[in-house]
């Protein structure tokens, strides 16, 4: 690549785009721009990126790109020989067209090689031509890069407007107005959506210190957007000045932190003023999660929390705009909020007006699924589950906690409040449990039952949480499998996939929960149905264990995981205690050979033609190979097998390790396959007792490389 390098810049100047999308749009548009730069050899690996995106604009500034690439040597294949010569090596007329269209003639024929067709496995010979393909200009890839920019952009909504012709349409995710495209301070010749590129762009549509601003050069563009234009054009930027502001104005409290509400506020402004402002301390008597709700939602503002994390009646609000006198835009939005806050209040007066058990009857008039029934029928299983999971633990009292909190966890479902903000079911359900004079247990376990939400979580609070929240995502499970309605790809509208990994962290992570078996839970929830489902059983656990592996290949190697699920170990809480007795037996310098063994011994029992049983008869030992891999055997395998029943998955493997020298004795000195059909089978038995023996954390073929 040519040293002559200069920075880019490229802006497309465009109307509001939407500002959940902003984020991404930014991202994928300087993304693919640079990568088709490097692609074409414009760019150098070392450059460095900024991508520009505001409600207004979408664009890149980039370092080192070249005006031109470099010339590449490339050799190219025209056709096999056989088809591109005579019998008298004289080029056919398929070769001479096949020249024609390279740029090439009759006069490159001694230059042409003749090599192996690779594609051809290497029976036949092709002619092949050396070229020096001359680099591309910046212009050309820039428009290259431009066009695949703009074709790739993951655009929510594509939008159809006409060009000032009156005659010609464009698709794009917003009309598009301009485009500027720098090499230093030198214009770079491109062209989309109509528009040719120039110099001149727009600021802020009210605070600009120009209706146009002539841009000198890529490397002024962002002092001048900030100075003239009154842009702060970088999203992450931008960002980061919002969140500053944020902290500054909080005056010793905390600003709610919400990362998608801050992109979301990012993508609203071009320049940020951060303002505060408040509301009326009687709106606290509402819980502060409605309110905080209502505001971040409806109102793109940051609530602040005081030091105990409890909500003031003080909140941030981002303006566009940067007013010598804020006053009028905070009254404005202080009346804004006001009535937002006093129909949230409403809302909560008004459902309390009616306790959550006489609501459970409505629940019989809602629909949950065609095939599946009401809320009403789903709370009856839930129940019937929670019931059946209680008896399991066998906790004093925690079958009517759970069965009261199983019966009333769904009746905020038809609520004012959850009516207007679904976010909040399950929460408002444990306010109004506590106004109906409830337990604490009760009231609890009806706010956690959707728990873990999402990934990171929390898990439920308190035992009978713990019982409904696995009951409810089990009745969802078994019900949804029962009925054949499994995710497929990336569509997953039932959340099942998250479902299930709730399921896994229940009974992996609660010392309460933590006991109980995969098979069980499920085994106790698919009687709830009746008739309404076949068994999902065997489905639904590979579905669960596709999660577990999912979630725990972040942490451990796939061979790893791969080894301990392999086993199926039903009592999900083993799970990490076997990978970690894995990794140590990995580190062992005994491993490899013993996994590789494993691995043999595997595929020899596999090959047996008849049933192998795990037993050896010490009389037909007759080789001392196998006679040191019976007796070591029986020194290392009650060992293991001890310490395996009591948890202790490490230890076990590591006893493993003495088996190293005899295993590798006997495969060295024993004919396993022996003609003697009682030495074969007896044999055969050994191998298969040492199979068990060594497979019962992980299957350990499954390290072999």
């Amino acid at each position: 690549m040519t040293t002559a390098v200069k920075n880019l810049l490229i802006e497309l100047f465009v109307e509001e785009l939407p500002p959940k999308a902003l984020k991404k749009l930014g991202e994928a548009f300087a993304a693919v721009l640079v990568d088709s730069l490097k692609a074409q050899g414009l760019v150098g690996e070392g450059a460095q990126a900024t991508a520009i995106a505001t409600p207004r604009r979408l664009g890149l500034h980039l370092t080192d790109v070249a005006p031109k690439a470099a010339d590449r040597a490339v050799q190219q294949k025209l056709m096999p020989v056989a088809v591109a010569l005579t019998a008298e090596g004289q080029a056919t007329p398929a070769l001479l067209k096949k020249l024609a269209s390279v740029g090439a003639d009759a006069s490159v024929l001694p230059q042409l090689k003749r090599l192996p067709d690779e594609s051809g496995k290497g029976k036949t010979e092709a002619l092949f031509l050396d070229q020096l393909v001359p680099g591309a200009t910046l212009a050309e890839g820039l428009q290259k890069a431009l066009d695949e920019s703009l074709a790739k952009l993951p655009i929510p909504k594509v939008m159809t407007y006409q060009l000032k012709d009156g005659w010609t349409d464009v698709k794009f995710v917003r009309p598009a107005h301009g485009i500027v495209a720098l090499h230093g301070a030198d214009l770079v010749a491109v062209s989309a959506l109509g528009l040719q590129s120039g110099r001149t762009t727009r600021g802020h549509r009210f605070e600009a210190s120009a209706p146009e601003l002539t841009i000198e050069s890529a490397d002024s563009y962002a002092a001048q957007m900030r100075e003239q234009g009154a842009v702060i054009a970088g999203f992450a930027e931008r960002r980061a000045e919002i969140a500053r502001q944020l902290q500054a104005a909080a005056g010793g409290l905390t600003p709610i932190d919400d990362e998608d509400l801050l992109d979301e506020v990012t993508a609203l402004v071009e320049r940020p003023h951060v303002l505060a402002c408040q509301f009326e301390p009687e709106f606290l008597a509402v819980p502060q999660e409605c309110l905080i709700l209502t505001m971040k939602a409806n109102q793109k503002y940051f609530p602040l929390l005081d030091a105990a994390g409890k909500l003031t009646n003080h909140f941030l609000v981002v303006s566009a705009i940067s007013p010598a006198d804020a006053s009028a835009v905070v009254q404005g939005n202080e009346r804004v909020v006001r009535p937002r806050l006093a129909d949230a209040k409403f809302f909560f007066d008004q459902d309390r007006k009616k306790s959550l058990a006489e609501r459970v009857p409505g629940l019989a008039k809602v629909v949950y699924h065609g095939k599946l029934g009401t809320q009403g029928e789903r709370v009856e299983r839930v129940r019937a589950i929670a019931k059946a999971i209680a008896g399991m633990l066998g906790t004093a009292g925690l079958a009517a906690d759970a069965d009261q909190a199983a019966l009333l966890a769904k009746a905020d479902l038809l609520t004012d409040m959850v009516g207007e903000f679904p976010e909040l079911q399950g929460i408002m359900g444990g306010y109004y449990a506590r106004h109906d004079g409830l337990s604490e247990a009760v009231a609890f376990a009806v706010e956690d039952h959707y728990k873990p939400r999402f990934a990171g979580d929390t898990l439920p609070r308190n035992e009978a949480g713990l019982v409904v929240a696995l009951a409810d995502k089990l009745e969802t499970l078994v019900g949804l499998f029962g009925i054949g309605q499994l995710p497929t790809g990336d569509k997953d509208p039932f959340a099942l996939r998250r479902h299930a990994l709730g399921v896994v962290r229940m009974l992996s992570e609660s010392p309460l929960t933590r006991q109980l078996r995969l098979d069980e839970v499920i085994a106790a929830a698919v009687p709830a149905f009746g008739r309404l489902i076949e068994d999902p059983s065997a489905k639904l656990i590979d579905f669960v264990f596709d999660r577990v592996a999912v979630s725990w290949r972040d942490v451990y190697t796939a061979q790893e995981v791969d080894a301990v699920l392999a086993m199926r170990p039903l009592r999900l809480a083993e799970v990490t205690k076997r990978l970690e007795a894995v990794r140590a037996f990995a580190a062992l310098p005994e491993a490899a050979s013993l996994a590789a063994a494993n691995k043999r011994i595997g595929n020899i029992l596999k090959k047996s033609e008849t049933a192998v049983d795990a037993r050896i008869d010490a009389a037909l030992l007759q080789e001392a190979a196998e006679q040191q891999l019976a007796a070591a055997l029986d020194g290392v395998a009650p060992k293991a097998d001890a310490l395996f029943q009591q948890g202790e998955y490490a230890a076990s493997l590591r006893e493993l390790a003495a088996l190293k020298a005899p295993v590798d004795a006997f495969f060295d000195g024993v004919m396993v396959n022996a003609e003697d059909p009682a030495l074969r089978a007896n044999r055969l038995g050994l191998l298969k007792t040492l199979h068990e023996a060594m497979n019962r954390v992980a299957d350990l073929s499954r390290l072999a490389s």
